[in-house]
């Protein structure tokens, strides 16, 4: 099969958007999803969101995730986080196969990402294409299918530009989840009042890296 031809502006896109994601703080939940209870914090785990191919070098893309403490019912939950449930990949992953499958087959898609730089294998997507029935919606763009969160994820980060930061609530509210439907999509404050939340943000997210006694 002959490699796809695609705008370069679609790269663009995509690598814009999942480089917004990369080393983002996730930690927000309002109380137990399985009894409904009050949260204590725990700790913060990293994880995997994407494998990227930039500059001719492989990158990884890592986001961190609070995760909480049940007083009710003592069970371990994460903070919402933009991988959809049972999944160990990030959701734009997952929405970026799916959107190029409703025009191509499993082989052209794998293709497509690889020039994208996203790194999936042909059986991963075969997976997502089969597994995942989430709703997503789609942009057409140089006639390629892009979906809507990768797109408005990546005109954020550009609107942020190269000095500002983006928050793990407005990556939530940019990929559609529930969770964010409380969140108002919108560009972060200049100046230092976004500086020193950020840090301290920073700092708890520190001082929570070891396991927290629940009692």
């Amino acid at each position: 099969m002959r490699p796809p031809r695609i705008h370069p502006m679609l790269t663009v896109i995509v690598q814009t958007g999942f480089l917004a994601v990369d080393g983002l703080h996730f930690t927000e939940r309002a109380h137990c999803p399985q009894c409904g209870g009050a949260l204590t914090g725990y700790d913060t785990k990293r994880k995997q969101f994407a494998h990227l191919f930039c500059d001719d070098q492989k990158k990884t893309v890592y986001v961190f995730v609070k995760r909480f403490y049940c007083r009710d019912c003592h069970k371990i939950c994460s903070a919402d986080e933009p991988f959809y449930p049972n999944t160990r990949t990030g959701s734009l992953v997952i929405d970026l196969v799916r959107a190029l499958s409703m025009t191509m087959p499993v082989n052209r898609v794998a293709a497509y990402l690889e020039i994208m730089g996203i790194v999936a294998d042909r059986t991963s997507c075969r997976n997502y294409m089969r597994n995942h029935h989430y709703p997503i919606e789609t942009n057409l763009l140089f006639g390629v299918h892009l979906p809507r969160s990768l797109i408005s994820l990546s005109a954020l980060a550009t609107q942020t530009g190269k000095g500002g930061s983006i928050e793990g609530a407005e990556v939530l509210a940019a990929c559609g989840f529930p969770s964010a439907q409380r969140t108002v999509l919108h560009l972060p404050p200049a100046g230092e009042e976004r500086k020193d939340r950020n840090e301290q943000e920073h700092k708890e997210e520190r001082q929570m890296t070891k396991p927290q006694d629940p009692g």
